[in-house]
């Protein structure tokens, strides 16, 4: 059972196996949801063997009131036995039928566990993102304060003034407010994170220093292709149509001949004073039936409703695939998005950081403006906050495109 739920290519190497791996462990051995759904797929399966039997037979006995006399003898009792047997095919197709089912509460339980995988690694990115803004506002912290202390000094030396010292107080002010919000936004989404896990263990929450991000290999096109036919909520339809076109089978032969197969044996008692050839031998007698569907129009019907219920099946599968492709063309936007900021903050982070030593060195050696380091200080702030978010973006959107194509979940 775990390895149905996981379904996920774990290394051999315990070295490679990543903290989010062993969250997403957790998550499918825990949730309810995904067990109750899995053992409802188990149930559907014990359908099988129950649709594909024959009818039980029937076994009669019965006594003669008033005996009935014959020459060799009176009738006391009779027991009989009778096997009654489809139209040929028709216990096929409802194991047909069944088995279709159960495949479709499969897929049902797939989706269910990628769209928890999913929500997993989802919420665990954007923890990563709030440590990481945490870290780099830290940082920032550590940074204004040195600016303050240089301006300071300046002002000591009387060769800066008074309103330096008061700007940096106030974006002190404002970071270390900044700084308070973050760290109370610590628990609540930590607290989803570990509902989603569901587990009553203490867990210590790991995330990267640094996060490594994900790409998707193939193109729009092929992952449309592969949406299309990997997809589990999807493939739940085309078993659900199997299912209805066994069932159709099924209730056509329903509605020819079945057989009945039966065989009687009669105790006979005994003439006395009688010395006639087999006196008193019982009898055995063997008996065929056949069941005529004289009513042949309630047959038909279900088989209208069937062909109604499939092409039912048929326009919602429809809807879902557009439904499917709409989310998976946005998510790609989102994917090819988020890679052009991530490019494009390193690069501004990194231009940002170098002007900055620029600044410095500047207002060190000699009066510069002070208000410009500032400003610039807070552009790096803001390019490496945006520089996380990219990175998490653009790994959230490589497990949704991986969610809704039906893959497994990727490293």
């Amino acid at each position: 059972m775990v390895l149905l739920l996981l379904n996920y290519n774990l290394t051999a190497q315990d070295s490679e196996i990543t903290p989010l791996d062993n969250y997403l462990r957790i998550a499918a051995e825990n949730n309810p949801e995904l067990r109750s759904m899995f053992n409802q797929y188990l149930a559907a399966l014990e359908r099988v063997p129950q649709d594909k039997g024959l009818p039980d037979p029937t076994v009669a006995f019965g006594v003669f009131i008033s005996p009935v006399e014959t020459r060799v003898g009176a009738q006391k009792a009779g027991i009989s036995i009778n096997q009654a047997f489809p139209w040929f095919g028709q216990l096929g197709s409802q194991e047909s039928t069944t088995a279709n089912i159960a495949k479709a509460r499969f897929e049902l339980f797939e989706d269910k566990k990628n769209e928890l995988f999913f929500k997993v690694q989802a919420t665990y990115y954007s923890l990563y993102v709030l440590e990481a803004a945490i870290a780099v506002t830290q940082e920032n912290l550590v940074l204004l304060n040195s600016f303050r202390e240089l301006a300071n000094v300046k002002l000591e030396s009387a060769k800066g003034n008074a309103v330096d010292l008061l700007r940096v107080e106030m974006d002190l002010s404002e970071l270390e407010n900044q700084m308070k919000f973050l760290e109370d936004s610590r628990l609540p989404l930590q607290a989803a994170f570990k509902e989603l896990l569901n587990t009553e263990n203490r867990i210590e929450i790991q995330v990267p220093d640094t996060l490594i991000t994900t790409s998707i290999q193939e193109g729009k096109n092929e992952l449309l292709d592969s949406l299309l036919a990997a997809n589990p909520s999807l493939r739940k339809y085309d078993f659900e149509i199997d299912a209805l076109d066994s069932e159709m089978d099924a209730s056509q032969k329903m509605g020819l001949p079945s057989f009945n197969l039966g065989l009687s044996y009669l105790f006979i008692e005994e003439r006395v004073g009688s010395d006639i050839p087999d006196n008193g031998k019982d009898a055995i007698f063997s008996q065929v039936g056949v069941r005529i569907p004289l009513w042949g129009k309630k047959y038909s019907s279900r088989v209208t409703e069937k062909e109604l219920l499939k092409l039912s099946k048929t326009e919602e599968k429809a809807d879902k695939a557009n439904k499917l492709n709409t989310a998976l063309e946005q998510t790609w936007r989102d994917y090819m998005d988020a890679q052009r900021r991530v490019r494009l903050y390193m690069e501004l982070a990194e231009v940002a950081s170098r002007a900055l030593d620029i600044l410095v060195v500047q207002y060190t050696s000699a009066n510069t403006d002070f208000e410009e380091m500032l400003r610039m200080d807070r552009q790096l702030l803001r390019y490496e906050l945006e520089l996380e978010k990219a990175r998490a973006d653009q790994n959230i959107a490589v497990a949704r495109i991986n969610y809704l194509t039906g893959k497994n979940l990727q490293k």
